[in-house]
């Protein structure tokens, strides 16, 4: 791998400098204690050290974004899924039964991976935001005060503040 060879290269590097330094060392006694030859292999070992440092961090970080659009890939394939679930739920096909504790458990790690659902539950009466929601129908409402969402169409998901699909719903216009 690339990582696995630049990782060699920076080490290889800082040995052979150390090498040099300690070849140096055996003949200072002809030199004096603060030679220009030794400043520089000790200016080359602490940017060696350095490359190696951000290469570390680099590697760390891109490591880190490949595991989130992982996961990301994999819970946005499961949104059908979940589309299924909620209508098989909203039908009362998952009150009781295995696939109730199947559905169960497939929320159980989605929520486990930060997948938040924007249902009917939690959204109904919030108010709308075009960043997160998306506006299929607009009507007067007395109950609900203008621009509060009244009704969700379609589960809206978002994971660690990204918005994987906006919630379809129904906006309040205010009272008629």
């Amino acid at each position: 791998m690339d990582g696995e060879q630049a990782d060699g290269d920076a080490l290889s590097q800082a040995e052979k400098i150390l090498r040099e330094a300690g070849a140096d060392a055996d003949g200072a006694e002809a030199a004096p204690a603060g030679s220009d030859r030794e400043a520089e292999l000790e200016e080359d070992l602490r940017r060696v050290q350095a490359e190696y440092v951000n290469y570390k961090r680099r590697v760390d970080r891109d490591r880190d974004v490949a595991k989130d659009q992982g996961v990301l890939k994999a819970v946005t394939s499961l949104l059908p899924v979940l589309d299924d679930l909620d209508a098989a739920r909203a039908a009362g096909e998952l009150a009781d039964g295995p696939m109730a504790a199947i559905a169960a458990k497939l929320d159980t790690v989605l929520n486990g991976l930060g997948l938040e659902r924007h249902d009917q539950e939690s959204l109904a009466g919030t108010e709308f935001d075009p960043a997160v929601h998306e506006a299929v129908l607009r009507q007067p409402n007395d109950e609900v005060p203008a621009e509060h969402i009244v009704q969700v169409f379609r589960n809206g998901y978002v994971r660690n503040g990204r918005v994987l699909r906006a919630a379809q719903v129904m906006v309040s216009a205010g009272a008629e």
